[in-house]
């Protein structure tokens, strides 16, 4: 798999796919709605990335920036070969991903500098502490980061951070996060949680990680998020997730689709088999009625775009 998320044209984000899925992206381009896409790192990095424009009949038009304004280049190329070939050595990190083809340096202009951020300090720190939890949550991408940013702390018509300073703000807080992990080794325990997931998932369980914002809404929507076949489920909502990233271990609810107890119970001792044998820890008394909670957790999850 390569660490890139490439989003289209239609809105669809595909992440860490492998070299294949990334030429069919490619290749398929050039029809209504279907024109364009563009490839980030996993971690997104600002104002890195590739993209392609194409539409049937003509040629590709292919660019990338690396960073700044005047790091902005363009090059022409006539077959998805060639398209595909550069862009996946740029996936790949390979140092001449972008050699032998006749690039233009495009002129995008000098940025508008943008107002600093004109705050009260215990706003500031509220918003970034926000900001910080839904970072360190690492299920947000960096887009919708910078969404939080602008809208935490309107009240009414009253809106303090306009969005580029939100951008600027959470691109600073994202980059933070990126150096932390980037001395991370090994599994950390939301990747075993996931593990563990995908193992529930394939046995039958219908298994979402930070799935809607509340119990209310989960309860409402976990029938209808996996196959009609499913014996039962677990999630964690939003709140779970702030929960984890504070350290305070994961509460995960779970059930089965047949409203008894005894399928209730007979899911959460799946449940709990299938984290323990990831190596997690897990508490859990046996009682349909009470959560298991995942503690003591180590809440190191890297940015998923």
């Amino acid at each position: 798999m390569l660490a890139i998320t490439v989003c289209t044209e239609d809105g669809s984000r595909h992440v860490r796919v492998a070299a294949e899925e990334l030429a069919e992206l490619v290749r398929r381009l050039g029809q209504q709605r279907d024109r364009f896409l563009v490839v980030q790192r996993i971690p997104d990095l600002p104002d890195i990335f590739v993209q392609v424009w194409h539409e049937e009949g003509s040629d590709y038009t292919l660019e990338h920036r690396d960073g700044a304004p005047n790091q902005h280049y363009q090059v022409t190329l006539d077959t998805s070969d060639l398209v595909i070939e550069a862009i996946t050595g740029w996936a790949c990190l390979e140092d001449d991903w972008d050699s032998g083809l006749d690039w233009t340096q495009l002129d995008l202009g000098r940025p508008e500098p943008t107002p600093p951020l004109e705050l009260d300090e215990d706003d500031r720190q509220k918003l970034e502490a926000r900001i910080r939890t839904v970072i360190v949550g690492g299920y947000a991408t960096r887009a919708q980061v910078a969404e939080v940013a602008e809208d935490y702390l309107v009240s009414g018509d009253h809106r303090p951070v306009s969005a580029e300073q939100a951008r600027r703000l959470a691109d600073r807080m994202w980059l933070e996060r990126v150096e932390e992990q980037a001395v991370w080794e090994g599994e950390t325990d939301p990747e075993r949680l996931t593990r563990a997931f995908t193992a529930l998932e394939a046995a039958g369980i219908t298994a979402r990680e930070n799935f809607t914002c509340c119990r209310s809404c989960g309860q409402a929507e976990i029938g209808a998020a996996g196959t009609t076949d499913a014996r039962g489920f677990v999630y964690f909502h939003t709140q779970c997730t702030d929960s984890a990233a504070a350290g305070h271990g994961l509460s995960l609810l779970y059930g089965g689709f047949d409203d008894s107890s005894d399928t209730t119970v007979s899911i959460g001792r799946q449940v709990v088999a299938t984290l323990t044998e990831t190596g997690l820890s897990v508490e859990w008394n046996g009682h349909p009625d009470q959560a298991i909670t995942v503690a003591p957790l180590d809440w190191r999850k890297r940015l998923v775009g």
